[in-house]
């Protein structure tokens, strides 16, 4: 394969992931929009979130085991045919009962897309490039918060949320086009990235457990970052699109300059964002109703949120233990547990403790997580600290 299909095929897939992760936040951006056409509440809008995150957590490991055997490019395409199918049948859905039916389709095809794209794209590449093929597929998906959930925010305010599943349909057609196009057809063992570069079962385990309770700690706040905005901090309707640009793109920051660092100090990639995302949080429990302020600590936790994310897809590939797409099916479940617990555990304090609590709360959680990867650093030798 040349090294110019292979960027290119790097450059579709970070936009398939830039596509999925807009389509799950979806309802976070149009919460306000959606939970009146429907009749539902806010808190069952988040359920679109948590549910979604249910489905891949349950069918990733599944999903990758019973199709382990088929070529990539297959795979992949028939994934994105699916994933536009599904969205558009969101964007027609009559009742709120059909719209989570849809959903649920679509949380099957992320939950096999992300147990397979990461080890697809780097086996392209030399294993001295991983890091930066990490990062650059990662730029994707730190995009979606930027200009995905932004643009649908606003689309969705103007003309209606079913636009804006419609968007993502249309760009899930174009995607699977360039995936066919591009993605050579072989089978998961040949693949360049089939295994870890140095297996580690304990460290892999930490990881999974790390990422659980972070991302249940970020997404107790950013499942309901618009009630918090509108009702805590006093922002308008429509300074919401404005303000959800501003976490993405410090997201996107978060993931180019976590790139710098992923090869030499992959541990240290994980744990400041951690630390960044905790101390952003806690900072918005206190100081939440300052406008400037909120903003400030909002793409904090952007940036930290991001920058995770990338560094545990790149130490995922260096300690898999066994089968990458295995590792990579676990990792994505873990991810999703914290989604789908983050959800829940917001909606469960909205209405009795109001926004402000979930921003506490999320920000304990991750200090929780920082405590436990600094505790498995400290226990390490001084020689195998990389």
């Amino acid at each position: 394969m040349t090294t110019r299909r292979a960027w290119a095929a790097l450059v579709v897939l970070s936009l398939a992931a830039f596509a999925f992760v807009t389509t799950e936040l979806l309802p976070i951006g149009l919460l306000t929009v959606m939970a009146p056409d429907l009749d539902r509440s806010r808190s069952q809008v988040g359920l679109l979130v948590s549910g979604y995150a249910v489905v891949v957590v349950l069918a990733s490991i599944p999903l990758t085991l019973l199709t382990q055997r088929v070529p990539r490019r297959q795979l992949l395409t028939v994934t994105m045919v699916v994933f536009a199918a599904a969205d558009l049948a969101g964007a027609l859905a009559p009742t709120y009962a059909i719209l989570a039916g849809s959903r649920l389709i679509t949380a099957l095809t992320q939950a096999l897309f992300w147990s397979v794209a990461a080890p697809a794209v780097t086996g392209l590449f030399p294993v001295g490039k991983r890091g930066r093929v990490v990062a650059l597929f990662g730029v994707g998906p730190a995009l979606a918060p930027v200009l995905g959930v932004p643009l649908c925010t606003w689309l969705g305010q103007q003309t209606g949320w079913r636009t804006a599943f419609v968007l993502m349909a249309v760009f899930g057609v174009v995607t699977a086009v360039a995936v066919a196009a591009l993605i050579p057809s072989y089978a998961p063992a040949d693949g360049g990235a089939a295994r870890g570069t140095a297996p580690d079962r304990r460290e892999f385990r930490i990881i999974v457990v790390v990422t659980a309770v972070g991302i249940t700690g970020f997404l107790t706040f950013s499942t309901y970052v618009t009630p918090f905005l509108l009702d805590v901090s006093g922002f308008g309707a429509g300074a919401l699109a404005p303000l959800l640009f501003v976490a993405g793109a410090a997201g996107t920051l978060g993931t180019i300059a976590v790139s710098r660092t992923l090869d030499r100090h992959p541990v240290g990639s994980m744990l400041v964002p951690l630390a960044i995302g905790a101390a952003a949080l806690l900072a918005l429990a206190a100081l939440g109703g300052l406008r400037p302020v909120t903003a400030l600590l909002l793409g904090g936790q952007g940036l930290a949120y991001a920058a995770f994310a990338t560094a545990l897809q790149n130490r995922m590939l260096q300690v898999a233990p066994g089968s990458t797409d295995l590792a990579s099916a676990t990792l994505g479940s873990a991810f999703n547990v914290g989604i789908a617990a983050g959800s829940l555990l917001g909606g469960a304090l909205l209405p009795g403790y109001g926004p402000r609590s979930l921003a506490l709360t999320g920000g304990l959680l991750v200090v929780a997580a920082v405590a436990m990867l600094a505790a498995d650093l400290c226990k390490k030798p001084a020689n195998q600290i990389h």
